[in-house]
């Protein structure tokens, strides 16, 4: 709120029930006094035209009524006023009333009276114009150039822009890509129109151009003829503003240059008249009017802007000047001058709020009373300067964007999963593979520190997870209430489900009406999915996980699954999952290794992460502090794109049966219309087979619909399927390379962007894309790689997986050589990272055979930099088969028989190898020769190295 308060000159409320807007207010010597003084003319939806000549009320009068010039009351509802020269043979000004359906121009005259009360005013029609469509608003000014007279544009709802030359109707042009009408203006300098589409940009016409384009009566007709001929409507200029525009104004403050204000939603732009930005204003307010006008210093603007907050801010260009405090909330401001002031606010509200008022102050006589004097406790001070300094530094440790939630919530939920299955289940389905499928009840406890208004509870859980109910209306509670809702959940498919956590969400509002959310995360157990088994020792996928601590006995780690195993041996487990699979828990007698083994790749991941996370509960209720799970590879990546791959053939298919359909779907329309035809025709022929036709057209189109539903409920399953092998890869990537909570995040964001397929966006071209970011950005070999651009193109499904297989594969290569996931830039520092034993690393050569240009080009340096004998080798086999030296070639063989023996001496002479290749480079490049040249000089210190080789192998 404003420290100072806009000074109320004169005000009026007009009518009762009347509507404004912002067309609806125009000031100016109406009647042609010369006084140079301005009148107030006023329109209202009601069809009430005011015309007021405002003045302070003297302290004998009573009333203000002798203000008021003229009252009349039209039969339609008045949309705009303006005051112009737009009579032809006159140039006094004049009064235009725009209707929905007519645009009246009036002459406003004043007789001097010879009694009481006072000068009489008369309302004269000298022309109008019957509009054939419904007109929105209107501007004016001398089109063309003319000199002494105003012409009048008026814009339809439907984008017509309709040209009056005063008592003629001039033409008519429709708006390319029109949509919604916007406001209008136009700028003297360019002789141009500038409004704002609907497309939310700003939309410059020269004068010249709408004049000389195609004239059409319809729209259909405009199109059709900007077609075939004519000139097409073009705009000279756009802006996009990504924002609704409420305004526009240009005033005719420099014969130089003109500026166009925008006035948008949350921003006021400043434009040059060719389009450019001058300068842009954020506010932090909602607008609801303003008007520029003419600044006293030289090169600038003042603008008048009203808000919502029945505030009147003074802007000079992009500053904040003075700031006043109104009564109501304007549509339209203007400004204005009068017999006893000059430069006086003229507002309008939308309620018939008229107000003259002026921003001075009046001086305030209150004098603040004087404090009683106290002495000074300066150990007091001191010590609550510190303590106010402790608050401020732990205020600004955090650099969160958001606000951190309080401590104290006002609504706490508690979820708490039942350790014990149903004993009567509520599954919809009551056995899976003949084994009855269980339920297990949740219990959510709400409790509320202060009063609570409608509070509504949705549950969520993962497909195929499935509850009793998942949304719950709550009655409002009291401070202090609490309410337990109960709910059970179950398997309600025939796949295992990729997660088995679940969330609650609790939304309502608090005592003041603010709406706010609470939320909560539950767990579901292992027992829901799967039963004890015998633990039978072979299996297609097998994963092996090592500890650092003696092996333990698995029946103390899951209990709840060895009390009715077939099995007594401590050593192996067995999960027996309700869709069929069957997961193998096994443990080393001897080492500190543990196997898990199944029939399906993607099924071992729930008993994985189980085993993972009741290990860590398991020693850390023993009170062990170093225990470690760690992987020892290799990273079981072909397995994984098997269910990649299974996924996107699936994908394929969904399309192929789109494509299909469409097609059936067009053939049937057509045998429609054919037969329809032949019904309907006066003389009866023979149907040509065309009913068999399309009895067979319909069973297609029947049986492609079938084969559609049913690849689409397989593909929700291969989904989910591959999310669980996603998931297992994720978590064997961290344990293999000790990943933190942070990096594991980054990777699982990137490997599971989303949480189901559609068919716009699939999970192959967003991992794709995901991952190669992180292979320009982070895991990237050098800064340089960091550089380059990445692909804004639209995602589409790929042709085949090779290309995101290959990104992944380099992704775990880069990972086992010591990248590290971040966000930030300075992330491409390789650490050293220890090889765990057993892992194999990934020729990464082949992996970037066919991938992106930037990817070969690194590619391409690293094997240059890392492997020079490899490439010394490579062209010194060239040069043998084109020599005739036989020595090179028996030194060359004694070089590969004695390498292990004299592998310090060759570590030596390589090192020499690859400087003395660099510097050949070097002469290569330096050398302005043709390439047969370079090649012979490569040729040639290729033969010198090998005959080195050769010496040092006989030495």
């Amino acid at each position: 709120m404003s420290l100072f308060k806009a000074r109320d000159w004169w005000a009026l409320t007009l009518g009762e029930g009347e509507e404004f807007d912002q067309g609806c207010l125009c000031v100016g010597d109406v009647d042609n006094s010369g006084s140079g003084y301005d009148k107030i003319v006023v329109g209202s939806f009601m069809g009430m035209l005011r015309i007021f000549s405002p003045h302070p009320a003297k302290p004998d009068e009573l009333t203000e009524a002798d203000a008021q010039l003229l009252e009349v009351q039209f039969p339609e509802p008045v949309i705009q006023v303006e005051l112009g020269k737009f009579v032809s043979c006159s140039e006094l000004l004049h009064l235009a009333v725009l209707h929905p359906r007519k645009l009246s121009v009036y002459a406003v005259s004043g007789t001097a009276g010879n009694v009481e009360h006072g000068d009489q005013y008369q309302l004269r029609l000298v022309y109008e114009h019957n509009l054939q469509r419904t007109a929105c608003n209107m501007t004016y000014g001398p089109f063309g150039g003319v000199t002494g007279h105003h012409f009048i544009c008026i814009q339809s709802m439907d984008g017509m822009l309709m040209f009056f030359e005063q008592e003629s109707y001039g033409f008519g042009r429709f708006l390319p890509g029109f949509l919604l009408p916007g406001p209008l203006s136009y700028c003297i300098r360019t002789d141009s129109f500038i409004t704002v589409s609907s497309t939310r940009q700003v939309e410059c016409y020269r004068y010249e151009t709408l004049a000389v384009a195609t004239d059409a009566d319809t729209r259909q007709d405009s199109d059709q003829q900007s077609k075939s001929s004519g000139k097409r409507l073009t705009a000279d200029w756009t802006l996009v503003l990504g924002e609704e525009a409420l305004d526009i104004c240009v005033p005719n403050t420099s014969p130089v240059m003109s500026s166009i204000f925008v006035l948008g939603e949350r921003n006021l732009f400043c434009l040059k008249d060719n389009g450019q930005i001058r300068f842009m204003k954020k506010l932090e307010f909602n607008p609801s009017c303003f008007l520029p006008y003419a600044s006293v210093s030289e090169g600038s603007t003042n603008v008048l802007m009203c808000n919502h907050n029945n505030m009147l801010l003074v802007y000079q260009d992009m500053t904040l000047k003075w700031a006043a405090q109104l009564s109501c909330v304007p549509v339209t401001v203007r400004v204005a001058n009068f017999p006893e002031l000059k430069g006086l606010v003229v507002t309008l509200s939308s309620d018939g709020r008229l107000q003259c008022s002026y921003m001075g102050t009046d001086p305030s006589f209150f004098t603040a009373p004087k404090v009683e004097a106290r002495e000074v406790n300066y150990d007091e001070v001191d010590t609550e300067m510190k303590v106010l300094q402790k608050v401020i530094r732990e205020a600004t440790r955090t650099q969160d964007i958001l606000p951190r939630a309080e401590t104290e919530e006002e609504l706490s939920l508690t979820a708490v999963v039942s350790s014990k299955l149903d004993e009567v289940s509520c599954a919809v389905m009551a056995e899976m593979n003949g084994m009855p499928v269980p339920s297990v009840t949740v219990q959510v406890k709400i409790r509320s520190r202060t009063a609570v208004q409608s509070p509504k509870m949705t549950v969520c859980v993962q497909p195929p997870l499935a509850i009793t109910q998942d949304q719950f209306m709550l009655d409002s509670m009291g401070s202090g209430c609490e309410s337990v809702v109960r709910f059970s959940a179950f398997l309600n498919g025939l796949y295992p489900p990729a997660d088995m956590s679940g969330d609650i969400a609790v939304s309502y509002s608090s005592a003041t009406g603010i709406p706010r959310v609470s939320q909560c995360r539950f767990v579901l157990p292992l027992r829901l999915v799967c039963c004890p088994s015998s633990a039978i020792k072979n299996g297609k996928y097998k994963i092996t996980m090592d500890t650092n601590k003696p092996p333990v006995n698995l029946s103390d780690v899951f209990p709840d699954f060895s009390e009715k195993s077939e099995n007594n041996d401590s050593s192996a487990l067995g999960f027996q999952l309700l869709t069929g699979s069957r997961v193998i828990v096994l443990a080393s007698k001897t080492s500190q290794r543990y196997r898990i083994q199944s029939e399906s790749f993607e099924d071992m991941w729930l008993v994985a992460k189980e085993l993972v996370q009741r290990f860590d509960r398991h020693f850390a209720s023993l009170g062990v502090k170093d225990f470690r799970n760690s992987f020892t590879g290799p990273v079981p990546l072909p397995e994984y794109f098997e269910t990649v791959d299974h996924h996107f053939e699936l994908r394929v298919n969904a399309q192929k049966y789109q494509d299909l359909l469409s097609e059936r779907a067009v053939q049937f329309r057509a045998i429609q219309r054919r037969l329809l035809t032949r019904f309907k025709d006066k003389t009866p022929g023979p149907l040509q087979n065309l009913d068999t036709l399309m009895e067979g057209t319909y069973r297609q189109v029947i049986a492609l619909a079938d084969a559609a539903e049913d690849n689409r409920e397989r593909l929700i399953q291969a989904f989910v399927r591959l999310r669980s092998a996603t998931h297992l890869l994720i978590l064997l990537l961290s344990l293999w390379q000790g990943l933190s909570s942070e990096q594991t995040a980054i990777l699982e964001a990137t490997l599971l962007p989303l949480l189901q397929d559609t068919p716009q966006l699939g999970w192959e071209e967003s991992v794709d894309a995901a991952v190669s970011h992180l292979l320009k950005t982070c895991l990237s070999r050098s800064p340089k790689d960091q550089a380059i651009s990445l692909s804004s193109g639209p995602l589409s499904i790929p042709k085949d997986t090779s290309r995101l297989k290959k990104h992944i594969t380099l992704l775990c290569d880069r990972l086992g050589k010591g990248g590290r996931l971040s966000l930030s830039s300075e992330a491409n520092v390789s650490t050293t990272v220890m090889m765990p034993a057993g892992c194999e690393s990934i020729p990464e050569p082949i992996v970037e055979q066919e991938e992106e240009a930037p990817l070969q080009q690194d590619s391409a340096k690293f094997i240059k930099k890392k492997q020079p004998s490899k490439r010394v080798k490579s062209k010194s086999d060239s040069s043998k088969e084109s020599s005739k030296e036989k020595k090179e070639k028996d030194s060359t063989k004694e070089t590969k028989k004695d390498k292990e023996k004299e592998s310090k001496v060759s570590k030596k002479e390589s090192t020499k190898e690859s400087s003395k290749d660099k510097e050949s480079t070097k002469e290569k490049e330096s050398a302005k020769e043709s390439g047969k040249e370079k090649t012979k000089v490569s040729r040639k210190s290729s033969v010198k190295v090998k005959e080195k080789k050769s010496e040092a192998g006989d030495g």
